[in-house]
């Protein structure tokens, strides 16, 4: 539009620098909120499900704008099974969610190597997103020889990667064994405890972290 401004006579079009436009993608990096979760046991084990089930539906419902994802990774009788693989559907999390059984040992090492498969895959689909691994679980691990070293081991794996995670202790009873603290210290990562076992309050727990995590990047 400046052509003849620019005292153009000929054809060719006269450009200066400031002309010159270039298309830079806006650096948005997403999230992704992975769920390791003790579906082991009976009445605790429904509990922890019903509450882990709400903290995902709620995280998808403000999920959208930020590019986040939430999956779920169960583990009870001798496997762990991917029980909603990462989305930011809401609608497909309540499909997937509403029906997930539980009771049977804790083969907590095979949801711990489960779940490092599904990061493995998500990483190779999209390296800018930021893993945050929330296991569920009072540490301990049954089935199989030397149940705990596995788990260790398995946690250690994520330590090497420097892939951030959350260890929620659901112990409960007079006697505490304190294997969510060993858990969290195996996999490099922080052990809480939650007054109550609700929705909303891992829901809440994950914001924080996710709030700290972007203050210190």
């Amino acid at each position: 539009p400046h052509q003849r401004a620019r005292g153009r006579s000929g054809p060719g079009l006269v450009v200066r620098r400031d002309d010159l436009r270039q298309a830079t993608r806006e650096g948005r990096e997403g999230n992704l909120v992975l769920f390791v979760v003790d579906a082991s046991g009976s009445m605790a084990a429904r509990q922890r499900m019903s509450a882990v089930k709400g903290a995902v539906l709620s995280l998808l419902l403000d999920a959208y704008q930020r590019r986040d994802k939430v999956g779920l990774v169960t583990f009870r009788g001798s496997a762990a099974d991917v029980a909603l693989p990462p989305t930011s559907s809401v609608d497909a999390a309540a499909v997937r969610l509403e029906s997930l059984p539980t009771g049977g040992r804790t083969p907590l090492a095979a949801g711990l190597l489960r779940a490092h498969e599904v990061l493995r895959v998500e990483r190779l689909r999209d390296p800018a997103r930021r893993p945050l691994m929330v296991v569920v679980t009072d540490g301990r691990a049954t089935g199989g020889p030397e149940p705990v070293a596995l788990a260790g081991r398995a946690a250690r794996l994520f330590a090497a990667e420097g892939t951030a995670s959350v260890v929620v202790d659901c112990e409960s009873g007079p006697v505490r064994l304190g294997l969510a603290g060993q858990l969290a210290g195996e996999l490099g990562g922080t052990a809480v405890t939650l007054d109550e076992l609700r929705a909303d309050s891992i829901a809440g727990l994950v914001r924080d972290v996710q709030g700290s995590s972007r203050r210190a990047a």
